[in-house]
This record gives structure tokens, sequence and C-alpha cells, in this order.
């Protein structure tokens, strides 16, 4: 997945005080993450490798993120700051840490947080478009939080966010601010597989999120009818 500047802009991809419990997205499908955000790169077929790719990535996704929801919502503010965190406990949201594997909107402090070992493992194992999904869902609870959006069950909360997310990185696509590489359609979708809830989980539990169908489903709602199957009003 690629994104472009134009004229400066960069355009193209949970507990108490925090969004409606810890925003936790799992491990990615296969082998652990790597030690370090410095770790030697990867190969990959796609090319997806470096840190720096990574490290672009995440700015990419955030700055599109920004861009699409200030033309969306009336007086939009960014959130505070988007920060990488490597140990449990590191970061903290309203008080409790934040754990590994992890990546998090703290509505207590207006930013997101991410575990940077687990995000470089996931982009390289899964590919560039999952980092655009990820900081795309993430910045939804943020603007959630902006409307004032609230649901009974943490699943509809999810849920909602995946379509916010697929809304995002479709309407950027048809714009032309971002441009799909090959394979990427297919990274989002393993993605999405690969945060799903284990079947067994009780839809109503307060940490659901929706099972790899419904995340998908969700998902691609949003990318294919925009804002509007996502029911934000």
């Amino acid at each position: 997945m690629r994104w472009v500047r134009v004229a400066g802009l960069v355009l193209a991809l949970f507990a108490a005080g925090c969004f409606v419990g810890t925003d936790g997205e799992g491990e990615p499908p296969e082998g652990d993450p790597p030690a370090s955000a410095e770790a030697s790169p990867g190969e990959r077929e796609d090319g997806t490798m470096s840190v720096e790719e990574f490290q672009g990535d995440i700015q990419g996704a955030v700055d599109v993120a920004e861009g699409y929801w200030g033309e969306r919502v009336r007086g939009f503010e960014p959130v505070r700051r988007i920060e990488a965190y490597r140990q449990d406990g590191e970061v903290a949201c309203g008080g409790q840490p934040l754990t590994r594997n992890n990546a998090a909107y703290c509505s207590a402090g207006d930013f997101i947080a991410y575990d940077v070992n687990w995000a470089v493992g996931a982009f390289r194992q899964i590919g560039d478009a999952f980092i655009f999904y990820l900081l795309g869902h993430e910045y939804a609870h943020a603007v959630q939080v902006r409307l004032g959006i609230r649901y009974r069950y943490t699943i509809e909360q999810e849920l909602q966010a995946d379509c916010m997310a697929g809304a995002y990185i479709g309407d950027s696509v048809k714009a032309g601010t971002l441009t799909l590489d090959r394979g990427d359609i297919d990274e989002l979708r393993q993605g999405l597989l690969a945060v799903g809830d284990d079947p067994s989980q009780p839809w109503f539990a307060p940490d659901a999120h929706g099972t790899a169908q419904q995340r998908t489903d969700a998902f691609f709602e949003g990318y294919e009818g925009s804002l509007q199957p996502c029911e934000l009003n």
C-alpha cells in the first residue's frame, strides 16, 4: 500500500479510563515478534521488510487518518500523540498498564499506543496494509469518542471501528490518495483473520471484538460502502 505527499500533506493505512476497555488486537498468525524494532529486517515477497518502511507506514497511516476524519467531522482535533512501547506497563491508560501484543486508543490521555515489537512482527509477516488497518481501527475509536458514540456491548463498538477503518481505507483508495499494491487486499483479510476472537468467546464478553468473519465483514462493508453502513448517526 502506497501513499503520496501532496502540498506538504501526507495522503495515501482497553480498562478504567481507557476507551471501552483495553483494545487488544492479538498476535500475528505465525511465529514470534522480533526482539526489538531495530532487529535485522526479514524478507518478504512484496519487499516489505525494513524498520524505516515500518516507521514511514505508521506516519503515513496517521496522516491519512487525520486528513480523512478532518474532512468528515466538524471541528475535528487529531489525537494528541501516537506512542510506541516495548514492555508490559511501559505505557498506562488511566492508571492501568498496557500489555504486550496490543494496540489501544486511550481516551483518558487521548493517545494511541502500540507494542512496536508486535506491530513490526505483524508488518513483516502480514504486510504493510495491516499497519494502515491497525492505525485506522484505533483512530476510529478516537472518532467515536469525539462523536459521543457509546454502545452497551464492547463488540458493537469494535465492529463499528472495523467498519470505520474500512471506510477510511476504501474511500482513500477511491480518492486516489492511497494506492493498493498487488496483494494488499489479501494482507487486509489475513490481518483481520489474525485479530478475530476465538469462536468460543461469548459475544457479550467485556473484551469481545468479534470473530474473524464478523470483523472481516464489518471492515469490507465500510471499505465498499463508505461510512453509511457504519451507522455513525
